[in-house]
């Protein structure tokens, strides 16, 4: 509220004050203090707090619509109304309704209570309570003895619901609730160093060059990318003219190595049994078409006036 009607001075000590709401930061199973008091102390002056906490303390903010629990709410204590008067709206999240925060300082840090048999026993476990509980902060009026204020410690903090500790990493439930998603247990981030383990004999996530048919670790850097196909390149061009080049020498070796070995002699007696032979298949030729009539005039064996003088003679 903008007007405060009630002073710390007007409180009586050891006065109690319970106000619930869901629960949207805590820090309950150890004190801020040393390094992470004077981080605070920066954020405090960037909200625009005027002063610093100079000791320890724990702290608890709820929201989404806190409300003070009044013994008779018909006629509120000074106490409760001093609390209720200093919930507020955020102005960062509005939607969340009214939220109260409190810093306890002190060396005892608070209790909390989850549901037991019978009632609310010690939640012994040293965990931090999750966000979006369902919590009632218990309050205590005290006197620090050099100052005449008196000022609100935080006692207790009671779950109202099954109990959910705080993960680094998860996602607020209450959040997925609203959408209806409910997680059997919590769940965390997995740092990227555990999700993805390296394995150097792993086949995959290769590339294939199209020029060469080689394989390469793909992905790669850039450099090493554009290297991989012109390597296997050079190999390419020295391998594959080889094999046309064999075939070649070898066909024009072969008519001139015959060609050598032929002599004289060998040569006469080659046109001397192909003449031999031409007579013979000439001869038929003439008895099989005075049996059946002309033949084909393209048959090689047709009996024409000029294939003898055609033919290969020797006239020695």
């Amino acid at each position: 509220m903008a007007n405060n009607t009630v002073r710390a001075d007007q409180l009586t000590e050891g006065s109690v004050v319970t106000i619930r709401g869901k629960l949207a930061f805590a820090r309950l199973t150890r004190r801020i203090e040393g390094k992470e008091l004077a981080q605070a102390n920066v954020r405090r002056r960037q909200a625009g707090m005027k002063y610093d906490i100079t000791s320890p303390y724990t702290t608890a903010t709820i929201s989404g619509g806190a409300q003070v629990i009044y013994a008779d709410p018909d006629n509120p204590t000074l106490e409760e109304q001093y609390v209720a008067e200093r919930c507020y709206t955020s102005k960062k999240k509005p939607e969340d309704g009214l939220s109260y925060s409190i810093d306890s300082k002190g060396n005892n840090l608070p209790s909390i209570g989850i549901p037991g048999e019978g009632g609310f026993v010690q939640d012994l476990s040293g965990q931090e309570l999750a966000r979006g509980l369902d919590v009632t902060l218990v309050l205590e009026v005290y006197k620090a003895r050099d100052q005449e204020n008196r000022g609100l410690g935080l006692t207790h903090v009671l779950v109202n619901e099954a109990p959910r500790y705080y993960t680094p990493g998860s996602v607020d439930e209450s959040q997925l609730k609203a959408r209806g998603i409910t997680l059997a247990q919590p769940m965390q981030a997995v740092p990227s160093n555990e999700a993805t383990p390296v394995g150097g004999a792993e086949p995959v996530g290769t590339e294939v060059d199209k020029t060469s048919g080689l394989s390469f670790p793909a992905p790669q850097p850039a450099g090493q990318v554009q290297q991989a196909p012109t390597q296997p390149a050079p190999s390419a061009q020295q391998v594959v003219p080889a094999p046309v080049a064999q075939p070649q020498a070898v066909q024009q070796a072969q008519p001139s190595s015959v060609q050598a070995e032929e002599t004289a002699e060998q040569k006469l007696a080659r046109i001397e049994a192909e003449n031999a032979r031409l007579r013979a298949e000439n001869q038929a030729a003439k008895d099989v078409a005075s049996a059946i009539g002309t033949p084909d005039p393209s048959s090689p064996w047709a009996p024409q006036q000029s294939q003898p003088q055609a033919g290969i003679a020797y006239n020695g």
